[in-house]
C-alpha cells in the first residue's frame, strides 16, 4: 500500500512538474555519500528526510547530478552506477534530471579539468571516441533504469575547455569545439529531446561567455543551451562585482545580451550563497531566482542551488545542523508563487 501511495503521489507530483515552465533545482550529487557516511538530513520540523524526497518538500521540482568517469579513488560515488540510483529516486518523486559530465576521474572545473586516467595516453581522436562512449555508457543506464533525462551538461563550468591540455580551449580551441561536438552527438543519439548545456562560471562577466561561445560558433558546434553559475559570493573574492547586488544585475544583463547575441535558452544551473548569513543568503537567492524569472523576457528557464546540504568545509551551503536555512525559503517561496 505505501508503494502504491508513493506512486501515485509521484504521479500527480509529475504531472504539476510538466505543467511549470520556470524550473527550481538543486544540485544533490553528494546524496549517497552523505548517506554512506551516517549523516542525516531533517526537515525544519525535525522530521528525518532522505535528501531527494526534502528537496521536493522544500518545493523544488528538478535535480542535477554529476557523472565522474572512474571515481575509484573516491568511493566510486558519482559514478555510472551511482548516478542511476540518484536518478530514480528523482524519478520517483517527480523532478526533473539534469545529467552533468565531468568528464573527468574527480572534481572539473575552471581551475581543473583533468583527463581521466584510463584516458591519458589517447590521442585526441581516440579520446572523442572514448568521450563519446563514456556519455553514450551512462545515458543509456539511465534510460534503461527508466529515468528520462532533460538536461544533459557537456561539461563542467568549461570556462577554459575540459580534458586539458587536449581540450584547453585557449591553446586549442578546435579541439574543445569536437571533443564537444562528439558529446552532444553522443547525448542525442540516447536521449533525442535532451537539451544540451554548454556551463561556464562568473555569469556576470561578459567577455569569458563570447571567448567560448564565439570559439563554439566559429567551429559549427551544435548545443541547445547555456548554463551559467551565478555566485556572488566567488564574483566579489574575484573582483568581477563589489556587490551582491552588482552580480545579479550583471548577470542578468548577459542573460539578456546573450540571448540576442547565440539565440540560446538559458539556466543558472549553480548558484549559492553564505551559509553563515541565512537571512542574506535568502535575500540573494531570492533576487536571483526572480531575476532570472521575470527580467529575462523568459530566456532563463530555472536556478539551481549546488549541494544546498553540503556543511563545514564549504561556506555556500544552505544548511546548518543538517537542517535547510532561510536560504532554501527562497525556493519555497517561489514555488508557491508558482502554484497560484
Amino acid at each position: 500500500m505505501k508503494r502504491i501511495t508513493i506512486v501515485l503521489l509521484a504521479a500527480c507530483m509529475c504531472s504539476a512538474v510538466q505543467a511549470q515552465k520556470f524550473w527550481l533545482g538543486a544540485d544533490i550529487s553528494g546524496t549517497t555519500e552523505l548517506e554512506a557516511r551516517g549523516g542525516q538530513l531533517r526537515n525544519a520540523q525535525g522530521e528525518p528526510r532522505e535528501n531527494t524526497a526534502l528537496m521536493r518538500e522544500l518545493g523544488l521540482n528538478a535535480v542535477r547530478l554529476r557523472v565522474w568517469v572512474n571515481p575509484v579513488e573516491h568511493g566510486g560515488f558519482c559514478n555510472k552506477e551511482d548516478v542511476v540510483r540518484m536518478a530514480l529516486r528523482a524519478k520517483d518523486w517527480g523532478m526533473a534530471v539534469m545529467i552533468d559530465f565531468h568528464y573527468s576521474d574527480w572534481w572539473a572545473d575552471p581551475g581543473q579539468q583533468n583527463i581521466p586516467a584510463a584516458w591519458k595516453s589517447m590521442s585526441y581522436t581516440q579520446m572523442k571516441q572514448a568521450l563519446a562512449d563514456h556519455t553514450r555508457d551512462v545515458l543509456s543506464a539511465i534510460r534503461e533504469a527508466g529515468v528520462e533525462v532533460r538536461w544533459v551538461q557537456v561539461g563542467n563550468e568549461t570556462t577554459h575547455g575540459f580534458l586539458w591540455p587536449v581540450g584547453r580551449a585557449e591553446e586549442n580551441m578546435r579541439q574543445y569545439a569536437g571533443l564537444t561536438a562528439a558529446g552532444y552527438q553522443a547525448v542525442k543519439q540516447v536521449y533525442p529531446k535532451a537539451q544540451v548545456i554548454i556551463h561556464l562560471d562568473g555569469g556576470c562577466d561578459p567577455a569569458r561567455y563570447d571567448f567560448i561561445f564565439d570559439g563554439l560558433k566559429k567551429y559549427k558546434v551544435p548545443y541547445d543551451m547555456i548554463g551559467l553559475s551565478v555566485y556572488p559570493f566567488w564574483d566579489i573574492k574575484a573582483g568581477l562585482t563589489k556587490t551582491w547586488q552588482e552580480s545579479v544585475q550583471k548577470a542578468t544583463q548577459n542573460i539578456n545580451r546573450m540571448w540576442k547575441k547565440y539565440r540560446k535558452p538559458m539556466m543558472v544551473v549553480e548558484t549559492g550563497a553564505e551559509v553563515k548569513n541565512p537571512q542574506e543568503g535568502k535575500q540573494i537567492i531570492a533576487a536571483i531566482i526572480a531575476a532570472a524569472k521575470n527580467d529575462t523576457d523568459g530566456h532563463c528557464g530555472g536556478v539551481f542551488y549546488w549541494a544546498p546540504e553540503l556543511e563545514h568545509h564549504y561556506p555556500l551551503g544552505a544548511f546548518e545542523d543538517g537542517r535547510p536555512t532561510a536560504i532554501m525559503e527562497a525556493f519555497t517561496e517561489a514555488a508557491a508563487l508558482q502554484t497560484k
